[in-house]
């Protein structure tokens, strides 16, 4: 009862026995019907009002920018199997969605009648039965593949997708206009449908903000020379307002430092601001010590389940996913 989302999030990875664990993160519904992150330095009664009646996902929290730098098969299993179950509620009109398609890493070689009794109890994409002997077709042609090298190539075909690790956030500009917010390793994303319009690099921002229902971007000086000083853009609400900013505080601390910032002295009469911060080892951090760790990787066990076959479990053909990204 009085412990912090640190404790939560650490003992789920520890069951898991997960070493590369500050790529994901642990997600819930707030009660004002937000999907936002477990804060790991707030105690997690302050964050969910009932914590046993609510659903925690465990999920990719940061798309690695370079899937072959994860250092663990167990980091680029969770990472296939997790953005594989999460991509299945992308809007069918993406033109590249990561299909969680029957392949290699789970099912094994391919076998007709276990690929035609899977697909005709998983159904993963409207219409799908058009696509199913190009999936069994696919699948013929990856035999002989170990899991572990399904998983990396399925993960490198991913990283060069268009909305690879993008999770668009809706918003409106100042003219009003529709549009999506994201933020990446890139910085912040500016995207009308699924078409980025414009991109604010790290080096390009001074500042990020939030007042009220309006998220704030504030751009250095030798950049607003050829646009506005400051962008505003405008989200449904405070709550959606101030989940995407923290979202974007953690995504720069885990890309852009070199190590987990430090917590700032608490005021003694009153602080302005908020004191939110990342928490956690910094992608070049995770980078070093696999540089520096003398142990190999060891591969992990996987539990092959003939009879019946979760859909998280799944992966898809990587020939399938380029060949999907073509058609728009």
């Amino acid at each position: 009862q009085k412990s912090c989302g640190k404790g939560l999030f650490n003992l789920t990875c520890s069951h898991l026995s997960l070493a590369e664990k500050e790529y994901f993160g642990l997600k819930f519904r707030s009660q004002a019907g937000n999907h936002v992150w477990l804060e790991p330095l707030k105690p997690i009664t302050k964050q969910v009002k009932n914590p046993k009646e609510v659903l925690f996902k465990f999920i990719v929290k940061f798309f690695p920018v370079d899937p072959g730098h994860l250092r663990e098969e167990l980091t680029r299993y969770s990472t296939c199997s997790i953005t594989g179950a999460s991509s299945q509620r992308v809007p069918p009109q993406q033109p590249n969605p990561p299909l969680p398609m029957s392949s290699a890493a789970e099912l094994g070689d391919f076998h007709e009648e276990t690929d035609q009794q899977h697909l005709a109890t998983h159904r993963y994409l409207p219409n799908q039965e058009y696509l199913d002997n190009k999936i069994m077709h696919y699948h013929r042609r990856h035999g002989g593949k170990t899991p572990a090298e399904s998983d990396a190539q399925l993960l490198d075909v991913a990283r060069k997708l268009e909305m690879y690790g993008i999770r668009p956030h809706p918003a409106s500009d100042g003219e009003g206009m529709q549009i999506n917010l994201a933020v990446t390793h890139m910085g912040v994303l500016v995207l009308r449908g699924n078409t980025k319009i414009n991109t604010f690099n790290w080096s390009k921002i001074r500042k990020l903000s939030f007042k009220r229902k309006h998220f704030l971007i504030k751009l250095h000086a030798h950049v607003s020379a050829l646009c506005k000083d400051t962008l505003e853009f405008t989200m449904a609400s405070r709550d959606a307002c101030k989940a995407f900013w923290k979202t974007c505080v953690e995504y720069h601390a885990f890309f852009r430092l070199s190590e987990e910032p430090k917590s700032k002295p608490k005021a003694l009469l009153c602080s302005k601001g908020s004191s939110f911060r990342y928490s956690g080892r910094t992608q070049r951090q995770l980078l070093e010590h696999g540089r520096k760790a003398k142990m190999k990787s060891l591969p992990f066990e996987r539990k092959h389940y003939a009879s019946r076959y979760d859909e998280r479990q799944c992966r898809s053909s990587p020939d399938l996913l380029t060949d999907v990204s073509k058609q728009v």
